[in-house]
């Protein structure tokens, strides 16, 4: 085998083993949308800046994406941009040497997060950007030497290379001003997708609402409507969870919707709720293993921090032993992963949900206050908290906020005027959105309800124009016991309904062990919903792209976790974060087809003689669509901040 044919198959099983990797970590839907999401952006980041040579802005996002959601995502997405880019830029040998050059700078991107543990800078984000131009450069120099033919040495190499070195230049200053100006809050854009996989939470904007009924909310009296209220929810717990029960796979575990893959987010949400409304997953189970036997049986999938939160919350209500499950130590697991400061990942969601997680594994106050101090110093001037320090409050983020200071004994002010926060926020028809003018959904709702019931409130008194959060949920409730997203959606019932009967029970993490009930009958399978669209949020279910995939699951992980709360992202936790629902959630070549960071350019085709436009208005198009671009994302990024 010649020099240049080792090279090729070594780029072919790169590229081989990146695509098989991705598929093998069996990403949820809402993790595919998230890729194809931010391929899409990618390939628009390249071809915004073909006018201009080797300035392009897919390196700085397939980077940011690995970094922000791990290295199998960032390989595909580096990849994907690559290929399908060149559809408009040219298809040539060098279509594959980009592919693995962007694929690669994916997993250095995740790589980088691992080092750092995800709290790099703007300024030092942008230098890896830079440096991540330079790399890429330099693979794409080697790709002219290979594929070009001539001395294969490493003279020659170095004599390309010096040729190109104003190109990779271009490329690595033209990362770092990107990065600059629009890396971190691409980074938190996608982290809260993210984190909404691993627990359910949302991005909620604050809404100007009374702050009169806190006294209401607190208040022990409930009467007439909040009487009915109440008894609507009690009721409608046991048709929700005969539901879920019935909505169980026979290898025990549970997918997003009925009858769809089992996945250990989707089972950890589902037993959840089944153990709130009384039953214990050892005691589940439809003909085959029971849920508590799934998870066993697939702990390795239990990887993410937020996966580590979910399950213990699960095994504290099983009664299960946390510190022998599967033969790992979850609570080990979980407390090497706190930082000094006492938070996980910077996170509001996953600090919150590791204290509840380590409280549920039996550590006292005292481990935990460390991380319940950080949790308060997070909070927000207006009372809520967002998904990390600073980020604007929403009721996801301030409902596992406020369980989480109640769990680690941090009553006091913070809890009070956190409880303040929800109550101002409430939407007139008495449940809670996931982000600004979204329109309230299930899962924020569950959220806030078990904020007000860990700080010691009363939901049922907690009323915006007489309507209750209970009210709310029980108009989502269908007629065959499981929960609707929203009004309009119908998406991933399963995830929607086990974090729903949390809220209808009343119940805030950790849970207490739910005792083992006598066999009985498994439940006749349910039929499965109607699935209608969300209408265009991300929320929980769309990738929250963040809604835990509330999108529904965006946020669902135990922070997990909010799988994308994006109306796509069902909530994952806060994350819903677990979008895929850890513990949701839930998107680069010159202007003539070649290597957009290659040095040289390979031999060009000839030119169309045809009377086409100059370059002055090829340039001056790119550059107002980039100046198009920038804008909108200043306009979105000052929304969020």
């Amino acid at each position: 085998m010649t020099w240049a044919a080792a090279v090729y198959a070594l780029l072919a099983l790169v590229l081989a083993g990146g695509f098989a990797w991705y598929e093998r970590s069996r990403p949820p839907a809402r993790m595919v949308a998230l890729v194809a999401a931010l391929a899409a952006l990618a390939i628009a980041g390249r071809l915004a800046f073909a006018a201009i040579p080797n300035v392009v802005a897919t390196t700085d996002i397939v980077l940011i994406t690995g970094y922000s959601v791990g290295a199998a995502p960032g390989f595909a997405v580096g990849a994907l941009a690559a290929a399908v880019s060149n559809l408009w830029l040219g298809q040539g040998p060098w279509t594959p040497w980009q592919m693995a050059g962007w694929g690669l700078v994916g997993v250095a991107g995740a790589a980088l997060a691992i080092a750092t543990g995800r709290r790099l800078g703007r300024v030092g984000l942008a230098v890896a950007c830079g440096l991540a131009g330079l790399a890429y450069g330099a693979l794409l120099d080697l790709s002219v030497m290979v594929t070009y033919g001539g001395e294969q040495s490493f003279d020659r190499y170095l004599a390309i290379s010096a040729r190109g070195i104003p190109f990779n230049v271009a490329h690595a200053v033209g990362n770092v001003a990107l990065a600059l100006a629009a890396g971190p809050a691409l980074v938190r854009m996608i982290s809260r997708y993210r984190s909404r996989f691993e627990f359910t939470w949302r991005e909620a904007g604050a809404v100007p609402l009374a702050v009169l009924a806190v006294a209401a909310a607190f208040s022990l009296p409930i009467s007439g409507a909040g009487a009915s209220g109440t008894a609507t929810a009690g009721a409608g717990g046991g048709a929700a969870r005969d539901w879920l029960e019935g909505a169980q796979n026979p290898d025990g575990g549970f997918g997003a919707e009925v009858g769809g893959e089992s996945s250990v987010a989707m089972t950890g949400w589902a037993v959840l709720g089944l153990e709130a409304a009384g039953r214990n997953p050892r005691d589940v189970r439809n003909g085959g293993s029971s849920a508590l036997g799934y998870l066993r049986a697939n702990v390795a999938s239990v990887r993410s921090t937020g996966d580590l939160e979910r399950t213990l919350l699960v095994l504290a209500g099983a009664g299960a032993n946390p510190h022998r499950f599967g033969g790992r130590d979850l609570v080990a697991e979980l407390r090497n992963r706190r930082s000094p400061s006492g938070s996980y990942e910077g996170q509001v969601n996953l600090t919150a949900f590791g204290i509840l997680a380590l409280r549920a594994g039996g550590a006292p106050h005292s481990s935990v206050s460390h991380a319940a101090a950080w949790l308060r110093e997070a909070q927000n001037s207006d009372g809520g908290w967002g998904f990390q320090p600073q980020a604007t409050s929403d009721a996801d983020s301030s409902g596992a906020a406020l369980q989480g200071l109640a769990a680690g004994g941090k009553r006091g002010a913070a809890v009070r005027h956190g409880s303040t926060y929800l109550v101002r926020v409430q939407d007139r028809d008495g449940g809670f959105a996931l982000a600004g003018n979204s329109g309230s959904n299930s899962q924020s709702t569950a959220w806030a309800v078990q904020g007000l019931v860990a700080a010691g409130g009363s939901p049922a008194a907690m009323r915006k124009r007489g309507r209750s959060p209970l009210d709310y949920l029980a108009d989502r409730q269908a007629g065959d016991g499981h929960y609707r997203y929203s009004s309009s959606s119908d998406q991933t019932p399963v995830w929607v309904t086990g974090q729903a009967l949390l809220a209808v029970k009343r119940k805030a993490f950790p849970l207490a062990a739910v005792p083992r009930s006598a066999p009985r009958a498994s439940p006749s399978p349910v039929p499965e919903p109607r699935s209608h669209s969300p209408s265009g949020h991300q929320g929980s279910q769309a990738p929250r792209a963040g809604a835990p995939a509330t999108a529904a699951p965006a946020s669902g992980g135990a922070p997990s976790g909010r799988a994308s709360k994006g109306r796509a992202r069902t909530h994952e936790a806060g994350h819903k974060r677990d979008l895929a629902v850890g513990p949701g959630r839930s998107a680069k070549v010159s202007s003539a087809g070649t290597p957009a960071s290659a040095p040289i350019a390979p031999p060009a085709a000839p030119a169309d003689e045809g009377g086409g436009p100059g370059t002055a208005a090829y340039l001056g198009a790119g550059l107002g669509v980039a100046a198009v671009l920038a804008a909108g994302f200043l306009c979105y990024r000052r929304r969020l901040s």
